[in-house]
């Protein structure tokens, strides 16, 4: 028996309902099953110290689509939850808290500044999951990973072991990318350069034996302290008569050489540049391959040491402004230019980076990336949309070695211990232990005196890892599943972790298991501001996703974010977009209220007699299976707003404004109230994946068959029995007739009360289809409709092709004041002249297009076309008047 629904739709209470019935049940839980296809999704770990944002709103939604859609489809759906330790994010937040009680890191030590970050995890790290849960993410949750967790810890250290035993992995002193804030090294793709208004400096260096000198160019003058050479291109003829002269170092009166390198662009500055090999990735290259001295002038907080002489002490941009005034008074800077160039900054506290020379742990990545090229240019695994191809390649192909090791304390630690007595040895890497095991003693020696290596490795490490390590990899307990599950079948990310993380799970992929790690990858756009900004806290831009769902609930939340989420292409979102979500929840709710308050009780939606199908009835019926086969498709191709805007379309258009308008003159017939039951149901298991809230809360209150949730239902597939493409031109000639008929009501200023005699002209042939018919046009548009073959055109009548064969007239006779009508017609059409010309003088205006903002611009020039249609039909009605 149907249920009713309240009057009016609260989205809290609904959703609250829905996310306690789910997190009780095992709904979403999966096993491996050998009847059943597997459909993996593992969630881009949000890092713990994470706060639900558009981005995570925006990607969760996508991943929940899909595996909601693939779940009902018969898959053995999986989608895999966790969170990342996000190693110097968590520790900066946890930095921050203890500041507040005047503590340093240091000050409680590691293992105690460990233990409150632990504490802080419990307490905090599980918001985001939370969040999540309150979107409807369909997570398998009993499975939760974390990149810290006992299990996938012992998978990070054996892959560090397992790529060491390969001299995959190894340790050396390289300029790496170091960060003064966060006091640690960083990934090339973890120090994003920006384009920043610099200067370039022209600083003479004086000549030993004369009194020339010649002119360096540098953006970073502090790092001069450092210079162990100046270097030209071989090629340049302009200082060849230079090369092996001995300058002197100005301000340190050092005695340093000038060399000859292929290195040199002869273009920049001068064509002589500084060489200080401690602090610039080409000065290294340059000081080893001409065995310069490698002077280190910072200290790790980019303070000058004693290295730098009377400027210790000072911080590098301090000591940049005191070295430039000593140029000045020793007369040797030449000049200063403005100088726009890109500097590295670091991606979590967006501090400048600075070059470093450092012992540091990095991963051959080349030999690594050979299979993950390969899998994606033979389309084994396949990008979506395929432009991130490129970008991906072109990147794999320039791949440099990865630097994984970091000062921090928050992570996972370096499995290396160092001997103290071999460590005395001159040979390289003497003394050094790398083991999956804590060792009691060397192995060399027998030494006790073991210490491991402070650093901690890299997050992107353990979370390379993930679509294999999150199934328990390498433990033997889990292999079953790990054998069903992997590899997965999609990865949903955004394209600013492509290298991060999409390209490095490649590689693990293939080097660990052997195998892919996923089919597809999707690749979803940026979430942006109306005017194009990408939404951030600090530009104040952003809108907060929870405040969104307290205000129109999460299935509006979610229906908004789809329906513009073009495939890969960013999205551009002001708060009022979601309104949109929110009026749609809100005609399901009251056109679903309206087929319930009217259902008779033996009404289930699965009576259809298809002997007593009308027309209309064929249509709705026919249309859902056209809309199934398309939703259908274009969530196999990723196009979800396609999809969900299909859904949009029949729902509202198809099915409200029409096949219930038209239906509610025939509700109490049985057969239209199972056509109605049966499209209302099945639409609902198609928009399940979208908003799965209210549809099940709807679905719960339906006729027929109880089930708990729609989320396990099968996906509806098209019923061949309900194809009748006929109707579909037959109905057309409907629409088209409604829709001239309530223009031309318009156009005589006529009420829905005024009721118009229409006389339809058409071939004996079309007679009886149209016949079939007039009654539905009759009461959509409160008009008497006779129908004939007789083509004559009465006086004074409006009329209109409706399709080929098909005329109708509006028999003006009797219905208005023919001479008012005229003169009032008249009036209308020259006030529109007259709107119409100031628009154009507007718009032909170039101060105002130019100066007003492009919405009102636009605006207007729609304006401008409304007026010259409603003119155009204005005065076809008046010519149309004798």
């Amino acid at each position: 028996m149907p249920q009713e629904l309240p009057p009016k739709y609260t989205p809290k209470e609904v959703e609250e309902k829905w996310f306690d019935f789910w997190a009780k049940t095992p709904l979403f839980h999966s096993r491996p099953r050998p009847d059943k296809k597997p459909y993996t999704i593992v969630i881009p770990p949000p890092n713990v110290t994470g706060i639900l944002h558009m981005g995570h709103a925006l990607n969760n939604t996508i991943q929940d689509v899909l595996i909601r859609a693939k779940r009902m489809q018969g898959f053995e759906a999986l989608w895999m939850p966790g969170t990342d330790h996000a190693g110097i994010a968590t520790q900066n937040v946890v930095e921050r808290k203890i500041a507040k009680d005047g503590l340093k890191r240091q000050d409680l030590g590691r293992d105690e500044f460990l233990k409150t970050v632990w504490q802080w995890k419990e307490e905090h790290g599980s918001t985001i999951i939370h969040q999540l849960k309150r979107m409807g993410a369909s997570c398998d949750w009993a499975r939760e990973r974390f990149t810290m967790d006992a299990g996938y810890s012992s998978a990070v250290v054996e892959v560090f072991v397992s790529l060491y035993e390969k001299k995959l992995i190894y340790r050396g002193d390289y300029i790496i990318n170091w960060c003064p804030r966060c006091q640690t090294a960083l990934s090339d793709e973890e120090a994003p350069h920006r384009d920043l208004d610099g200067k370039l400096y022209y600083i003479k260096y004086p000549l030993k034996k004369s009194r020339e000198h010649i002119v360096v160019a540098t953006t970073r003058p502090e790092t001069m302290l450092g210079d162990t050479a100046v270097a030209v291109n071989p090629k340049d003829k302009r200082y060849k008569h230079l090369i092996g002269e001995t300058l002197i170092l100005p301000l340190m009166e050092r005695e340093i050489k000038i060399i000859a390198d292929d290195l040199v662009d002869k273009k920049f500055g001068t064509g002589c540049v500084k060489v200080t090999p401690a602090h610039d990735p080409n000065d290294y290259a340059m000081g080893k391959s001409h065995n310069l001295d490698f002077v280190n002038i910072m200290h790790p907080d980019a303070v000058l040491n004693a290295n730098a002489g009377e400027y210790a002490g000072m911080d590098r941009f301090e000591a940049r402004e005191a070295i430039i005034e000593d140029l000045k008074e020793r007369s040797l800077l030449l000049k200063v230019e403005e100088h726009r160039h890109a500097v590295g900054h670091c991606y979590r506290c967006h501090t400048i980076i600075e070059p470093y020379l450092s012992k540091q742990w990095f991963v051959k990545m080349k030999p690594l990336s050979k299979p993950a090229l390969e899998a994606v240019k033979k389309g084994e695994i396949k990008f979506t949309p395929k432009r991130w191809i490129k970008v991906y390649l072109n990147w794999m192909e320039n791949i440099r070695d990865w630097c994984i090791s970091r000062q921090i304390w928050w992570g996972h630690r370096l499995p290396v211990w160092y001997c103290e007595e071999c460590s005395k040895s001159t040979q390289p890497d003497a003394g050094v232990i790398v083991s999956r095991t804590t060792p009691e003693r060397c192995p060399q020696c027998g030494s006790s005196d073991l210490k491991q290596d402070s650093d901690v490795l890299d997050t992107w490490f353990s979370s390379w890892l993930w679509p294999f390590a999150t199934f328990g990899w390498p433990a033997a307990k889990s292999k079953s599943e790990l054998d069903y599950f992997y590899p997965t079948s999609t990865l949903v990310t955004a394209p600013e972790i492509i290298f991060f993380w999409v390209a490095r799970m490649i590689m693990a992929g293939f080097e660990f298991m052997g195998k892919k790690p996923f089919s597809d990858v999707y690749i979803h756009g940026t979430v942006r501001d109306e005017e194009g900004k990408k939404m951030s806290k600090s530009l104040g831009n952003s809108i907060d996703p929870l405040e969104i769902i307290e205000q129109y609930g999460a299935d509006a939340l979610r229906f908004s974010l789809i329906a513009i989420a073009a495939s890969g292409s960013d999205i551009y979102l002001s708060q009022e977009r979601f309104e949109q979500g929110r009026n749609f929840s809100n005609k399901i709710w009251n056109a679903s209220r309206f087929i319930l308050t009217n259902l008779r009780e033996d009404v289930t939606g699965d009576g259809i007699d298809r002997e007593s199908l009308k027309v209309q009835d064929e249509w709705i019926l026919s249309s859902f299976n056209e809309a199934v086969r398309k939703v259908t498709k274009a969530i196999d191709l990723f196009k979800l707003n396609e999809a969900v805007n299909l859904i949009y379309e029949f729902f509202w258009h198809q099915f409200c404004d029409w096949y219930v308008e038209i239906a509610k003159h025939s509700i109490a017939e049985k057969n239209t109230q199972e056509v109605l039951v049966r499209v209302l149901k099945d639409t609902l298991l198609l928009l399940h994946p979208f908003m799965p809230f209210i549809t099940d809360e709807i679905s719960s209150k339906l006729p027929g068959e109880k089930i708990e949730t729609i989320a396990c239902s099968a996906w509806p597939k098209p019923k061949k029995e309900f194809d009748h493409k006929a109707a579909f031109a037959t109905m057309d000639l409907v629409f088209k007739s409604v829709f001239v008929l309530r223009n031309f009501r318009k156009d005589l200023n006529l009420g829905p009360q005024d009721l118009v005699s229409i006389k339809m002209a058409t071939t004996a042939q079309n007679k009886s289809a149209i016949e079939a018919v007039s009654s539905t046009m009759s009461n959509l548009a409160f008009a008497k409709i006779s129908v004939s073959t007789d083509k004559t055109v009465a006086p004074n009548c409006l009329s209109a092709l409706i399709a080929k064969d098909v005329h109708l007239y509006l028999l003006l006779e009797g219905l208005v004041d023919i001479q008012k009508e005229k003169e009032r017609l008249d009036k209308e059409i020259a006030a529109m002249g007259s709107q119409l010309k100031q628009k154009k003088n507007m718009l032909e205006n170039k101060d105002f297009v130019k100066k007003a903002p492009e919405a009102v611009v636009n605006r207007e020039r729609q304006r401008v076309d409304e007026l010259k249609d409603s003119m155009k039909r204005l005065k076809e009605v008046r010519r149309a008047l004798k």
